[in-house]
């Protein structure tokens, strides 16, 4: 769903001066491949700052994290947020996009070892969810008045737990379901404390929206990525041809960030 490199060849309504730019975009499928096709709105041009293989991890960590903590979670300058899975592709990017606009954020993550990577890398709180309490912890760290907002790729059972972790007028946002697709939550809580339950998936959003989204991503969040301020966190390249040992090593679950594949 993400790619970077050189425009060879452009359609209709686009400027023949568009072929050689360096780009990267979000597409909907297609990107282990040599040539991939993708619509203009959704690109993204290199900067200088970044390196390609930088730019093919960052669009669609950076859409995904931008439109649900920042656009329907309205996470803010001074806001503490909570981010389940905090050394995966999406944690980190939260964790870099946190640190540039002023948010603290709590991560979970899976072991001592990716407490301190999170830690490393800006988070403000890092919170072993095998060994700790991700609830009480959440209380400790706030005191007792909870985050503005919770960005969850767990779901199930996670849902009532993360509300309890939200302020009054907190913001749940889902965005996956690797802990099942269903939750009973508790009502009267939602509406005695005003919260709010919403979510998105992004690959099946029409390219309008993508195209909208990459707009406002290129005048708020680009100019940082220019400056050299904002960086995707890189785990490991492989060459193409070794795909299949680099999705061993994300189905192992020991990476910090994304996963790379170039081709040669």
């Amino acid at each position: 769903m993400e790619i970077s490199g050189t425009i060879v060849a452009v359609g209709e309504g686009v400027g023949d001066e568009q072929v050689g730019q360096l780009v990267c975009a979000l597409i909907s499928g297609g990107a282990y491949a040599e040539y991939a096709v993708a619509p203009f709105g959704q690109c993204l041009p290199v900067p200088e700052a970044l390196t390609m293989v930088e730019a093919a991890a960052m669009p669609e960590t950076l859409f995904t994290v931008w439109t649900n903590l920042f656009e329907r979670a309205y996470a803010m300058e001074g806001d503490t947020v909570l981010v389940h899975g905090g050394t995966s592709g999406i944690g980190t990017m939260a964790i870099a996009l946190c640190s540039v606009f002023g948010i603290d954020i709590i991560v979970t993550v899976g072991s001592k070892a990716k407490c301190e990577a999170a830690l490393s890398l800006g988070a403000t709180h890092a919170i072993d969810y095998k060994s700790e309490d991700f609830v009480e912890r959440v209380k400790q760290i706030t005191n007792g008045k909870g985050v503005a907002a919770v960005l969850d790729m767990v779901g199930g059972d996670y849902v009532p737990r993360n509300l309890q972790c939200l302020a009054e007028d907190g913001r749940h946002v889902s965005i996956a379901v690797m802990g099942g697709a269903t939750a009973t939550v508790p009502l009267f809580e939602i509406m005695r404390r005003r919260l709010t339950l919403t979510g998105s998936t992004l690959r099946p959003r029409d390219t309008a929206f993508k195209s909208l989204v990459a707009d406002e991503l290129s005048r708020t969040v680009w100019p940082h990525v220019e400056a050299g301020k904002l960086k995707p966190v890189i785990d490991r390249v492989f060459a193409f041809a070794d795909a299949p040992a680099a999705h061993t090593r994300m189905e192992a679950g020991d990476h910090v960030g994304k996963i790379v594949l170039t081709m040669e």
